[in-house]
Formats: structure tokens, C-alpha cells, sequence
């Protein structure tokens, strides 16, 4: 599996041992949003504000590739729906571990939404992928949510540390989960998950310190960083805010300390 360690080493930081993804994935499910017009452009920033890895289609790795800069880690997303959709959270396989090989990727994501009235063949598919990974050793991030007409709130802690585990459970690497609001609540997603937790940036937030405020939260609770897209690529300022977000997660700074570097 040493394939796989060196792999993780592109997308986790070595040292710190915690990671900044920025997901890059939503063309699919909602078009050429503003952030994500020009992918070169638009990684170029991210990357360039100290993020570890990106998530991006394989549709996209041509067009988002650069050829000058700094290196990123690239996980190639392997799910899809779109809002166009009967169910957007019907979430189905649209590309292969074996592609993303060929491509270069250095992990693979997938998106499992529990509680959707298709999440049983979700399930079978993230089963059939993480074998994939095992038989490359590709690492492989899985995004867990709790979305359906049954889930009465997404972030509740009961549904998102089974999402987590279920993660966990089947072979995930890396688990992204929503965060539940507070340290004292997400340490209990830690607790019974044995892989590397990342949270989701979620919709875009109002303020920076709002933001700033859950990924500190996170961290104290045992998180292993962020996986966070909109309030990152649509920030008026994408390489600050990457920037205030590593000095937090990398270099455990205060709140206070990476609003500074907000306004320079």
C-alpha cells in the first residue's frame, strides 16, 4: 500500500498532518457558477493561497491543468447529479478509479447521500470503488451526507456521525462530513470515526469570522482540516482567505491572527 501512502502525503500535509481541499466539482450539478468560469484562473488563486488539494471532473483536469505555479494534490470526483434532476441527490458513477489513474489523480471522491430513496445503490457503488482504490491504491475521500425527505436536519450529530461511520465502514480514507455546530458535538463524529475527518464549507456564509469559527471548531473537536468550495473560490479575495484558513489548520493560529490577514 505504499502507493497509497505516498499518495495521501499529495493531499495531506506531512508535517501537520491536517489538509485544505477545495472542492471544484460544481459544474455538474449547477453549471459555470461565478469562481469556477475560468479553471485555470480560478485554481491558480486557491492554490496559490496555500491549499493542498483540489477536487475537480475529469472533464475539467485539461482545462484546469497548469503549467507553471506551485504543485496541488488532484482528486478526480467520481460522482454526479445535477439540479436539473428528478432527485439531485441521486447521486451516480461517471467516472472510474482506473481513469483517474490515467489522469493523474492522487485520490478519487465520492458523494453518498444517506436517507435519498437511491442511497442503497450509492452505497453499493462507494463498495465497489473502494476495491478499485485498494486494487491501485488510490486514496479515496468520501463525502457523507444525510439529505432526503426523511432527514429532518442535515447537521444534526446523530445523523452525522453515522454518515461519518458508514464512511469509515466501507473503506473511505478521508470522510467529509457537515460540521454539527459546535466542537463539543463534532468531537463526538471523531470519536466514532476512525479515518481523517474533514468538514464541508456548506453554503456560502455571511461573514468571514463565521467561517473562520467553524473551521477552528472542527479542529478542537479532532478535525483533520476542511473541504470546503463556494466560501473559498466565491470569497471577493480566494488566495487570503486560503491563506487565513491554513494559518488556522496548518499553523494553529487564533481567529484573530488569520482576520488579520484579511485585511492587508
Amino acid at each position: 500500500m505504499v502507493g497509497k501512502e505516498i499518495r495521501l502525503e499529495r493531499i495531506i500535509n506531512r508535517n501537520s498532518g491536517r489538509t485544505i481541499i477545495v472542492p471544484m466539482d460544481h459544474g455538474i450539478t449547477m453549471g459555470p457558477i461565478p469562481g469556477l468560469t475560468d479553471m485555470t484562473m480560478a485554481i491558480d488563486r486557491v492554490v496559490n493561497g496555500g491549499a493542498n488539494a483540489i477536487i475537480m471532473h475529469k472533464g475539467m483536469v485539461k482545462a484546469g491543468h497548469r503549467r507553471s505555479g506551485k504543485d496541488v494534490g488532484l482528486i478526480i470526483h467520481l460522482s454526479a447529479s445535477t439540479v436539473l434532476s428528478p432527485d439531485p441527490h441521486d447521486k451516480v458513477q461517471v467516472c472510474t478509479v482506473e481513469e483517474a489513474v490515467r489522469l493523474g489523480g492522487d485520490g478519487v471522491s465520492i458523494q453518498v447521500n444517506l436517507g435519498a430513496p437511491t442511497d442503497s445503490r450509492m452505497l453499493e457503488i462507494m463498495g465497489a470503488v473502494v476495491k478499485s482504490c485498494r486494487d491501485w491504491g488510490m486514496p479515496l475521500l468520501a463525502m457523507m451526507y444525510t439529505r432526503g425527505k426523511g432527514i429532518k436536519d442535515q447537521y444534526d450529530v446523530a445523523y452525522v456521525k453515522h454518515a461519518a461511520r458508514v464512511g469509515a465502514e466501507l473503506g473511505a480514507d478521508i470522510v467529509k462530513v457537515n460540521y454539527t455546530g459546535s466542537p463539543e458535538s463534532f468531537k463526538e463524529v471523531i470519536a466514532g470515526c476512525p479515518v481523517p475527518v474533514v468538514i464541508a464549507g456548506g453554503e456560502k456564509m455571511e461573514t468571514d469570522q463565521e467561517l473562520l469559527t467553524m473551521v477552528e471548531g472542527s479542529l478542537t473537536a479532532g478535525g483533520c482540516g476542511v473541504s470546503i468550495g463556494r466560501n473559498v473560490f466565491q470569497h471577493k479575495d480566494p488566495i487570503a482567505i486560503i491563506q487565513s484558513i491554513n494559518s488556522l489548520v496548518h499553523e494553529n493560529k487564533s481567529i484573530e491572527d488569520a482576520l488579520k490577514l484579511l485585511d492587508k
